[in-house]
């Protein structure tokens, strides 16, 4: 996976990186076999970049993280959850424009 990411997600740590995070947390549900899911890495890889220290970007792969999948109710990927103080506060499903993705973003920072 690509070093740009801040944190790659599993059952045992995504309470403590996302939902107990002090910052808004970007979190891409992904697999590896996934085709949509490749084309928008590098997007993700770039908000990474130009959110650092604003947005905690992360990756969580459903086949590895089968409970957090499932409580999140991830039925299709990729999946993009926004968080803010430990809350849900926003989903996308599937393929985005970046400027659109963007604009969510810049939404939850506000």
């Amino acid at each position: 996976m690509s070093g740009e990411f801040e944190v790659i997600l599993n059952d045992n740590n995504f309470k403590q990186e996302v939902l107990d995070s002090d910052s808004p947390v970007l979190v891409d549900f992904w697999a590896e076999w996934c085709g949509p899911c490749k084309m928008i890495t590098p997007m993700i890889g770039e908000v990474a970049k130009e959110y650092s220290g604003r947005l905690k970007v992360c990756k969580l792969n459903v086949e590895e993280a089968p409970k957090t999948s499932a409580c999140y109710n991830i039925m299709n990927i990729p999946t993009l959850l926004f968080f803010k103080n430990g809350e849900q506060v926003d989903k996308v499903t599937g393929v985005l424009p970046k400027n659109n993705l963007v604009v969510k973003i810049d939404t939850h920072l506000a």
